[in-house]
């Protein structure tokens, strides 16, 4: 059964533009990790300074050992060139987990 995340990130107006450029420097980063399934940026439209990362895994540990292995290596370390790491662009990081019970697709015409 597949597994969702919704990675919750509160992200000022100030700094969405920061985020999404960002989130489109590594687009690729998770796409050859094993049991990767899908991954959405979703921008908020109003009501609030949330944005949601939805990714969509295979399984549970498919998900953990991407975290543990490319996630991880990603958001350690220097910034580009050996520099400082950069400021975070969220303020907030919430992440929730869903198991996909039921779905439905678009019939073909």
């Amino acid at each position: 059964m597949s597994v969702v995340k919704i990675n919750v990130l509160t992200v000022p107006a100030e700094q969405r533009e920061t985020l999404e450029k960002r989130f489109a420097s590594r687009a690729h980063a998770v796409e050859s990790s094993d049991g990767f399934e899908w991954f959405e940026l979703l921008r908020p439209v109003e009501g609030t300074d949330d944005y949601l990362v939805y990714t969509r895994w295979r399984d549970e540990e498919s998900f953990q050992a991407w975290m543990e292995g490319p996630m991880k290596a990603a958001h350690q370390g220097g910034g580009a060139e050996g520099g400082e790491r950069p400021k975070p662009a969220a303020s907030g990081s919430t992440v929730w987990s869903f198991e996909v019970v039921q779905q439905a697709a678009p019939k073909n015409a």
